[in-house]
């Protein structure tokens, strides 16, 4: 039912937060229509936080009980986290060129986030290993390592100050109300999307298994 749910605010929101963005939420005086990326930007970070915070649970929970189905779980979330942090880093760099004049600096936030992107990325290769070698509990040690990272990344907005701004703090991060609007649409378009794509995923899998059984039944029946 929660799933269905998902859908139905992903066919709502996401149509209102990409009219939002470009007829709704103001030109930022000092940036310009570049700025606009932002709200998507942060779409992705909402993505790849709670994809990486799944994946740390179920790691876990396979520790705990050995169920395969959670590795599996913990490895199909991370799939999304990896992908939602390459869109951050790419749309950041998009972002950057016109508003700081490069396309990379080693910024705090940028290093930490491309640190988190290696991890997971050589999660998602080591999970692969260690299934073919049947020590699955490997790799969840590997995530939950791994995310120690991720509140590194948020703590260096704040602590490290570099050039990426603090969104939200003080009274509401300096943006006005019509892109706060903007930004929590966005936002609930993007978390409704991160549901719906894990169910996709996990289905995915189960569709192909169908077909690889089907496959064989039908080759040993030719």
């Amino acid at each position: 039912m929660f799933v269905r749910i998902a859908y139905l605010v992903l066919f709502l929101s996401m149509p209102l937060a990409i009219y939002l963005n470009y007829l709704y939420a103001p030109t930022e005086k000092i940036m310009g229509d570049v700025q606009r990326i932002f709200y998507f930007h942060m779409g992705y970070v909402l993505v790849f936080t709670l994809a990486f915070l799944m994946n740390l649970l179920y790691s876990i929970r396979f520790l705990i009980n050995s169920d395969k189905a959670f590795s599996f779980k913990a490895y199909c979330h991370a799939e999304i986290g990896v992908l939602f942090t390459f869109l951050t880093i790419v749309s950041g760099m998009f972002w950057a060129k016109p508003v700081w004049g490069t396309w990379w600096t080693w910024d705090p936030q940028l290093t930490t986030t491309f640190i988190l992107l290696v991890l997971y990325g050589s999660y998602l290769i080591f999970y692969k290993f260690a299934l073919r070698s049947n020590m699955p509990k490997y790799a969840s040690i590997f995530a939950i390592i791994s995310f120690i990272d991720l509140p590194i990344v948020y703590i260096s907005v704040r602590v490290m100050r570099g050039i990426s701004p603090v969104v939200f703090g003080g009274d509401g991060g300096g943006i006005s109300d019509k892109m706060m609007d903007t930004l929590l649409i966005t936002l609930l378009a993007f978390f409704s999307l991160y549901i719906v794509l894990v169910d996709m995923r996990l289905k995915l899998d189960k569709t192909w298994m169908i077909v690889r059984i089907y496959s064989w039944l039908l080759l040993l029946i030719l």
